[in-house]
């Protein structure tokens, strides 16, 4: 049996830090699903549209790797694509509380459906979407931080 993953996020913008974790579940998962959460009510940079652009550019010839949105409950997403688990990124201990809420929580609405949590690569554990933007947003250079496409775009979307 294929033992799939999905890896829910925002990724608005997707980041180096995204796809080290993305790279490294594939050695313990047989496919992940990167999916994002369609949130009107959440202000984003880029359209979910333009996340999945970023997504498969950034991602192009990493086999066993797809992309999709959803709404409502992750884990029934999860169930609905066959999913056994739900891989989360951690990049340090602010990060735990959150992951740990929203881990107990999917377990009891669905205790088929595990959460897996990889702690970032030491390059990335300071790498977040929102401080790349906030960067980004003042000229800042972040090249080494997001893949080429994701950069060029954060310098159209910003002006520079």
């Amino acid at each position: 049996m294929q033992r799939t993953a999905i890896y829910p996020g925002s990724f608005d913008p997707v980041t180096n830090g995204h796809i080290d974790i993305a790279k490294r579940g594939l050695k313990l998962f047989d496919r992940i699903i990167i999916t994002i959460l369609h949130n009107p009510g959440k202000k984003s940079l880029f359209t979910v549209e333009e996340r999945l652009e970023m997504l498969n550019e950034s991602m192009l010839g990493i086999d066993n790797i797809e992309f999709d949105t959803f709404n409502g409950l992750l884990v029934d997403y999860a169930q609905q694509r066959k999913a056994s688990a739900i891989l989360r990124g951690m990049r340090a201990v602010s990060d735990f509380e959150y992951e740990f809420q929203l881990a107990l929580m999917n377990r009891k609405l669905n205790r088929e459906v595990e959460t897996v949590f990889l702690m970032t690569g030491l390059r990335w554990i300071f790498t977040s979407s929102s401080i790349i933007k906030e960067a980004a947003r003042f000229g800042g250079d972040i090249a080494d931080m997001v893949p080429p496409g994701v950069n060029q775009r954060l310098k159209i979307r910003f002006g520079f």
